[in-house]
């Protein structure tokens, strides 16, 4: 099962996502955090995201590119009982707006939207064939009308591709507005 849980910034969609997965059946959490902390402000959000899963007993995998690794974590934690059929896994991914940056803009190379949808699309496909869930939280940064150069541009088609294509293959769908999950699919 996927869900998109997404919102604008500070919507309190990643408040949410982790209340949805805390609310899951599912005996194995897992918080797939995507973001690379390179800078003073960087870390004070991880620091602060860290604080608000304090005790909520998640297990928390780094990986901000390469999504599919996450099977091998998951794999290692789970002491090799790891299967496709009757797993108890969910994964929050956290977020799908660090993931694409950090694919496109990876290594010092600056790779196509195209090549960064196709290949995070089929990295939460093969994710989703081994978990029970996954829970993926995006940004809507589309509402602000301003301009922006062409690289960034690329950045948010990438991401707004990327939140459509997800949104079809999602099972629910839910946008937060100011704390309050609306859902829109499932």
């Amino acid at each position: 099962m996927i869900t998109l849980i997404y919102g604008g910034s500070s919507s309190g969609k990643s408040a949410f996502a982790e209340n949805y997965v805390c609310a899951s059946k599912c005996k194995n959490k897992y918080y797939m955090a995507t973001m690379s902390a390179n800078d003073n402000e960087s870390i004070k959000r991880v620091n602060n995201h860290r604080k608000m899963r304090a005790g909520k007993g998640f297990v928390t995998l780094e990986q901000p590119v390469d999504i599919v690794d996450a099977i091998y974590g998951i794999d290692q934690i789970d002491q090799g009982d790891f299967s496709t059929e009757g797993n108890d896994d969910i994964i929050l991914l956290e977020c799908l707006s660090n993931l694409v940056a950090n694919e496109m803009f990876r290594d010092g190379l600056v790779n196509s939207s195209d090549y960064c949808v196709a290949k995070i699309i089929d990295d939460l496909k093969k994710l989703s064939q081994k978990v029970s869930s996954i829970v993926i939280v995006s940004n809507n940064i589309f509402e602000d009308g301003r301009e922006y150069d062409a690289g960034t541009k690329d950045y948010l088609r990438a991401l707004g591709t990327l939140n459509q294509k997800l949104s079809v293959i999602s099972d629910e769908v839910y946008e937060v507005v100011v704390g309050i999950g609306i859902k829109i699919k499932g």
